[in-house]
């Protein structure tokens, strides 16, 4: 495992992660998520649908980076590509509020990554999409310029798929956090899984498009609540 894949996971990394709950809020609001037991069965059905779709589209970002440094493309004749997959990463978002919270995420991440490590790559990925790209994009173009294969990038992206929420999910019941570390470390064999997974498609319309339609009610119905702790 090399450092920068450490970097890029880490929460404290200054992108914004730590306002998203991944659902987390509104599922403790509704009573889906009580304690560990609920937490880890929320975060295996997560990391299982939008984690590997995440894994995969993040592994994609991070090899359509380094081709296009290899192949010394334009800023311009990248942006396309970049457009491109974006749209595919919208097209396996059916929640608008998820739509909207992954972008600011994705736009975040960007900003400050071209201060950390500034890219070719990301500048066209900015220009590409000003409004923001989505957040797994976003992470597989920044791992690139980071010196990370599509493998750590799609690591990382399952990664930050359940920690997220576990966090969360610390904050909003009071979790003991060893607890909860427990989980995640039991979940360890899974995320090694999605993202094995993640890397065996190549053409970007054959990426993995797993719904998670309890994920998109419990996002709507978040954006909904007047009193939230988290933006998502």
């Amino acid at each position: 495992m090399s450092a920068a894949l450490l970097l890029l996971a880490d929460s404290r990394l200054p992108a914004g992660g730590h306002a998203h709950s991944g659902g987390a809020e509104q599922a403790v609001r509704t009573g889906d998520v009580t304690g560990p037991g609920d937490l880890t069965r929320y975060l295996r059905g997560r990391l299982a649908t939008t984690g590997l779709v995440a894994a995969s589209l993040a592994a994609a970002a991070c090899a359509l980076a380094r081709e296009a440094a290899e192949a010394s493309e334009t800023s311009t004749a990248s942006e396309g590509a970049w457009r491109v997959l974006d749209g595919e990463a919208d097209a396996r978002t059916a929640s608008p509020a998820q739509r909207d919270a992954s972008r600011t995420q994705g736009r975040l991440l960007v900003r400050s990554a071209r201060r950390i490590w500034p890219s070719a790559a990301l500048d066209a990925l900015a220009a590409a999409a000003p409004q923001g790209t989505h957040h797994p994009v976003a992470l597989g173009a920044v791992a690139a310029a980071a010196g990370c294969d599509p493998h750590d990038a799609a690591l990382a992206a399952a990664y930050t798929t359940v920690t997220g929420p576990a966090t969360a999910a610390v904050r909003l019941l009071g979790l003991d956090p060893v607890v909860v570390h427990r989980v995640l470390a039991g979940l360890g064999p899974e995320l090694d899984g999605v993202a094995r997974a993640a890397g065996a498609t190549a053409a970007w319309e054959d990426l993995p498009a797993h719904a998670a339609p309890a994920l998109d009610l419990l996002a709507e119905q978040h954006l909904r609540t007047e009193v939230r702790l988290f933006v998502s």
